[in-house]
């Protein structure tokens, strides 16, 4: 009897190889797409086959938004980066698993026994199952549309979050983008046109959606290859001013901290000697792109804050490693490709965000991915206006002081947000260092003229501080060889050596350093809110013909506006 059951059993699994048909079979007279992971798309029912030749290869998975809902307070902004995975492909019989291993406990041993008792002791993921739909000499084609059509991006659960409404996705009204869809030798994107409904939606989506009870948004899917093995992560120091990425390592000897830490940052190396000033040429520079939806003058503006980084990079020993350029006509922002600064619009002035798509097993930066509120430099044009009010006259000055003051401010922005991806943290105590570092917050400076006008000449600071250039050599310098430990200790010495303070958010919780403060200048907290009161008054005298621009408890007070 058992006999007979294996047989059956043997006979019913070759049957089923039988009838898997060929992925040249399968896609015949759809259109093939080439790249990291094949797609096929299927125009007639709309369906998409991603095919796998790389079973047990490692790769990332990236989840973005490439469009957004409007609103500052939801959250849900075009270009928002969401969850990002080390994944691998792994066929069981006839499925296929995508699998995400748990990087938060390794062991850096040689002993692979070892490496996989830690493995085996804490839980995996598997993000998605798929079915095999065709097979070739081992490649697998399987049907990624239900993968893609799905509200990967958490879009549901955010709504809910801030009370928007119970919103679900709506499949008949939820769709394969096609012509975003596209793969690339090294990166393949996949993306959704995704409707969500609810009988109740709240205040804020009705305030901003063509439709409120039925938003729709698009999620898109990247799978991209990981970078090789010729990175050399960097050891984190909480002094260095960066973020970093952290592991618990289960081989580390007895004794000796489990905790292994690498400073997030970009791959960047010396490509040659260096000149008679100690300068490189780097191996490949550091490119940035800018929105081609940036209108003029802010293009300009954000184009010029951004390439004060260059300096910082001088100051870490290379010639021309840090550039900023126009997207290429036709180029995806979302593409993992370009380091890009986007300008996104909302229904209200919101924050803006330096994020990075990081490799989470060594820290290096693959892409950096910049969003900027474009009501931010109205905002600020508005401040000056209630501080300068310039119409005595009945016009405002030709030379117009507010625009003037407005981009000043997107200069150092455009800085800031590309500061974090470029790894490093915020520097709320750089202040007292006389403007040592664009990662603060500053408020714009005003101060009174001799005849007590307000004069906002000096709102901001231009260039890159003296702190930037420190952290941007313990992140970048190639020590050439040398004993790398000892010579990022040198550099976090310079810095204690110039009486260069750096404290980041976790050091302002409370308010319990007084170094560590928000929107304002110098050294002297008490003394920047005598000049503020000065200010205040002087700005409140010259009674502004705007008055719906000053809050209802009384006149604009500079320092007081959010800023991020």
């Amino acid at each position: 009897m058992r006999l007979l059951i294996v047989l059956l059993t043997l006979c019913l699994a070759a049957s089923a190889a039988a009838q898997t048909p060929t992925i040249a079979a399968k896609t015949e007279g759809m259109t093939r797409l080439d790249g990291f992971f094949p797609l096929y798309h299927d125009a007639a029912t709309g369906l998409l086959y991603l095919e796998i030749p790389r079973p047990e290869q490692d790769f990332l998975y990236q989840i973005s938004l490439p469009t957004g809902l409007g609103s500052n307070d939801v959250g849900l902004d075009r270009g928002q980066l969401g969850e990002t995975y080390v994944v691998r492909f792994e066929r069981v019989g006839p499925k296929v698993l995508l699998v995400a291993p748990n990087l938060r406990y390794r062991a850096s041993s040689a002993n692979e026994a070892e490496r996989q008792s830690v493995r085996d002791a804490f839980a995996e993921a598997v993000l998605w199952g798929f079915t095999v739909a065709a097979e070739t000499d081992g490649r697998v084609l399987v049907d990624a549309t239900p993968f893609v059509v799905r509200d990967a991006h958490g879009v549901a659960a955010r709504l809910r979050q801030t009370r928007q409404g119970t919103f679900r996705l709506e499949a008949g009204r939820s769709a394969l983008v096609p012509e975003a869809t596209r793969s690339f030798p090294q990166n393949t994107e996949m993306e959704a046109r995704l409707t969500f409904v609810s009988d109740e939606p709240g205040a804020l989506v009705q305030s901003v959606a063509a439709e409120a009870a039925s938003p729709t948004l698009r999620v898109r899917h990247s799978f991209v290859q990981l970078p090789d093995t010729g990175y050399m992560p960097r050891r984190f120091s909480p002094g260095s001013g960066f973020f970093g990425v952290q592991w618990q390592d289960y081989s580390a000897p007895i004794g000796e901290e489990m905790t292994q830490r690498y400073v997030v940052r970009h791959r960047l190396a010396c490509g040659g000697p260096r000149d008679a000033d100690g300068l490189c040429a780097p191996a490949e520079p550091i490119v940035y792109y800018l929105d081609r939806g940036t209108p003029e003058p802010v293009r300009s503006a954000l184009l010029d804050g951004a390439r004060w980084w260059d300096e910082a990079f001088r100051a870490a020993g290379y010639r021309n490693a840090f550039r900023v350029e126009m997207l290429p006509e036709g180029a995806d922002p979302l593409d993992v490709r370009y380091n890009v600064i986007q300008w996104v619009h909302r229904s209200t002035r919101g924050w803006s965000y330096g994020a990075t798509v990081a490799d989470p097993r060594t820290g290096e930066i693959i892409k950096g991915h910049v969003s900027l509120g474009s009501l931010r430099v109205r905002q600020d044009y508005l401040i000056a206006e209630a501080l300068l009010a310039p119409y005595a006259s009945g016009t405002a000055p030709a030379d117009d002081p507010m625009l003037a003051m407005a981009l000043a401010r997107i200069r150092q922005l455009s800085a800031h947000e590309v500061g974090h991806t470029l790894g490093l943290a915020h520097n709320f105590a750089a202040s007292i260092n006389s403007r040592a570092s664009v990662m603060d917050y500053p408020a714009p400076l005003a101060r009174l003229a001799a005849d007590g006008t307000v004069d906002l000449s000096d709102a901001y600071g231009v260039g890159i501080g003296a702190w930037d250039k420190m952290a941007i050599r313990y992140g970048y310098t190639d020590f050439d060889g040398a004993d790398e430990a000892a010579a990022l200790g040198s550099v976090l010495a310079d810095m204690r050596a110039a009486g260069l303070a750096y404290l980041s958010d976790r050091d302002n919780a409370g308010g319990l350093d007084a170094r560590v403060s928000q929107w304002e200048n110098g050294e002297d907290v008490l003394e920047n809110l005598r000049q503020t009161m000065q200010v205040r008054q002087a700005a409140c005298s010259k009674r502004p013909l705007r008055p719906l621009l000053l809050p209802r408890h009384g006149c604009f007070s500079p320092g007081l506006s959010r800023y991020r």
